[in-house]
This record gives structure tokens, C-alpha cells and sequence, in this order.
């Protein structure tokens, strides 16, 4: 099945509806909306224990969910998991490749359980391994790779049947940056190649990076959602640093914005080690204010910048306290399979 196949939900690759999930009385998901749009990658992120890996289990049917619906690709997830399953792939949090088989083995082992002819699974073990830059290390057992090279092997038997919906659950969790960033290019060349990634991950760099929006889960809910920058302005808006010609004048400044009385805004403070000074705003009409009062009142400025939130403060502000919970369930209900 190639991915023009495979049926399309309205422009969603994945449509997810009150989810729900309980494991005895922890609520791992409750009633979780989503939707990802086809060829774009949706960034889930959350504290442990937010459900995230519970979420990627439902949705690659590993696991039931006790009640909501959800679409994949076109597919049911609970009434059609076989359909389902020939077109997904799913990078965990840890490498699942047999250890005793060699990397060309795990690679094309994979390619034959997904019905590749031979021929075919054996040039597309090949190529992935050349994009992985396992090539030198194909005929070696995996349990010689070092851990990247297992996550990357691991991350190549995902895309083995060139799925149309990739799921990648904390993908570069313990990896160094050079291995990260090989992931990262491989992710977004999938996508150009007109996949839709699920990407759960705890590094805000990771979803800047790679998200096109970012939806944040905390106890089993969907708590906040859209594009990186608009959930940055949601959470106490634009910084202005303002760079005076002279550093001397940095305090005169500061004093300037705070004795203007200018509507909104608070005052500033001082980065000296920078030389600027900060003032928080939310509109650009407070931006105008502040550098016409200051150009009124005689000071020559060297620089002017904007600057939103990181991601790391918008993570925090949305979820406070993180959770104690861890986001795995007890091994044996894990075990639990998909009718």
C-alpha cells in the first residue's frame, strides 16, 4: 500500500476524542481531543506522568483505551488495528531491535514482515541503513552498537514500510547532540516526503525544532494547544529590550519608563551585563509608546528587539508542579494486547 492508498480523514492524519485510559485509580488519560494535521508534526509535550506514552500506546493499538474513539490515517483504531498497523511506524523511548541479529537482519526481517519481497526489503534495508550511517556496522549484531547506533537503527525500522503516520515517543532520549540532530534531519525529511509525526518529548529544543504545533498534556488532559508562538504570547506576552548608544544611561532610562505612566506597562529593568534594558508588553502600540518617549525625552538608542518567551518558560507556566506519577503503566497491563 503506497500513501496515496491509504484513505484520508478530512485533511487529519490523526483525530483523537475523549480518550480515555485508567490504570486501577490513576486516570492515565481523561478524555484527551486531538487532531494532526496530514504532513506536519504535532509536538506532545508534557511533565512524566502526563500520559503522553500512554496516548502513543492507544493510538499504535498496543493497548485499549476504555473509552473515546480515535482515527489514524483513515483507520479505526479499535475496529480496524490490523489496516492500521501496515501503516504506522513507532519509535519508542528505548531501542526494541533484536540484539542478536545484525543490523541488515533487523532492517530486513522487518521489510519481510511487511510484505516486501525479498529483493525489495533487502535494498530498502540498504538505504536505510546508508541514511543512518550504519552502513560500515550493517553485518554486526546489534547488541555491539553503541546506544545511538541502536536508536538509529531502531529509528530505521520505524520507517521501514514508509509509514504514513510515524509515532516517535521521546525519540532522542540519552542520545548525544551530533546523533540528535542526524534524528532530527531524518524526521523532517520524512515529512517532506509527506508523512504526519507525533512527537512526544520533553526537550523544548527538540519541539521548536521540529513541531509544527504543540499540544501540552498534564494528568491525562489536554491543558493547552496551538502554534510554538502563539502559545508563547499566551503566557505573559513580549519582552522589549531596548540598547541605549551609551551604557551610562541604562538607569536614566529605566527611571524614564517607570515616571512615564505609560498604559500597561509596569516599568523596566536593567541588564547591565547586556547593556539593555527589559520591559515586558503586550501590544505593538506599547512598543511604539516606549521608544517615542524615549526618543522625546533626548536618548539615542543602538538597538531595539523583541523577545517571547522560551519554551521552557511556557512549558512551566502551563503545567506548574510537575506530576510524581511516572508515565508507565504496570508492566503486565502493558502487556495487554489490541483485539
Amino acid at each position: 500500500m503506497t500513501r496515496n492508498d491509504i484513505p484520508t480523514s478530512g485533511g487529519n492524519a490523526v483525530e483523537v476524542r475523549g480518550l480515555v485510559k485508567h490504570y486501577g485509580e490513576t486516570k492515565a488519560l481523561d478524555g484527551v481531543d486531538l487532531d494532526v494535521r496530514e504532513g506536519t508534526v504535532l509536538g506532545v509535550l508534557g511533565p512524566n506522568g502526563a500520559g503522553k506514552t500512554t496516548l502513543v500506546r492507544v493510538l499504535s493499538t498496543l493497548i485499549r483505551p476504555d473509552a473515546g474513539s480515535a482515527r489514524v490515517a483513515g483507520y479505526d483504531v479499535l475496529s480496524q488495528p490490523r489496516q492500521l498497523r501496515r501503516v504506522i511506524g513507532l519509535t519508542g523511548q528505548y531501542a526494541s531491535v533484536d540484539e542478536k541479529l545484525s543490523g541488515f537482519d533487523n532492517l530486513y526481517m522487518i521489510g519481510r514482515l511487511l510484505d516486501l519481497s525479498r529483493k525489495d526489503a533487502r535494498r530498502r534495508a540498504d538505504e536505510l541503513l546508508e541514511r543512518f550511517s550504519l552502513t560500515e556496522a550493517a553485518k554486526r549484531p546489534a547488541g555491539q552498537y553503541s546506544g545511538g547506533m541502536r536508536r538509529r537503527l531502531d529509528l530505521a525500522a520505524s520507517m521501514t514500510g514508509r509509514p504514513s503516520v510515524l509515532y516517535l515517543d521521546e525519540p532522542t532520549t540519552g542520545l548525544d547532540p551530533r546523533t540528535r540532530n542526524e534524528v532530527w534531519a531524518e524526521v523532517q525529511h520524512l515529512v517532506r516526503e509527506g508523512a504526519t509525526v507525533l512527537l512526544t518529548t520533553q526537550y523544548m529544543e527538540e519541539a521548536e525544532q521540529l513541531a509544527s504545533e504543540l499540544t501540552v498534556i498534564d494528568r491525562g488532559r489536554v491543558i493547552a494547544g496551538g502554534l510554538v508562538d502563539e502559545l508563547k504570547a499566551k503566557v505573559g506576552g513580549r519582552t522589549l529590550q531596548i540598547r541605549p548608544a551609551d551604557r551610562a544611561e541604562l538607569p536614566r532610562m529605566v527611571g524614564a519608563v517607570a515616571q512615564a505612566g505609560l498604559d500597561g506597562i509596569a516599568g523596566a529593568t536593567m541588564d547591565e551585563a547586556e547593556g539593555l534594558i527589559n520591559i515586558p508588553i503586550v501590544s505593538d502600540d506599547q512598543l511604539t509608546a516606549v521608544v517615542t518617549m524615549l526618543g522625546d525625552r533626548g536618548f539615542t538608542l543602538a538597538g531595539i528587539n523583541t523577545h517571547l518567551p522560551s519554551l521552557d518558560e511556557v512549558f512551566l507556566a502551563i503545567t506548574g508542579q510537575k506530576t510524581s506519577l511516572t508515565d508507565d503503566a504496570p508492566t503486565d497491563v502493558l502487556q495487554e494486547a489490541a483485539a
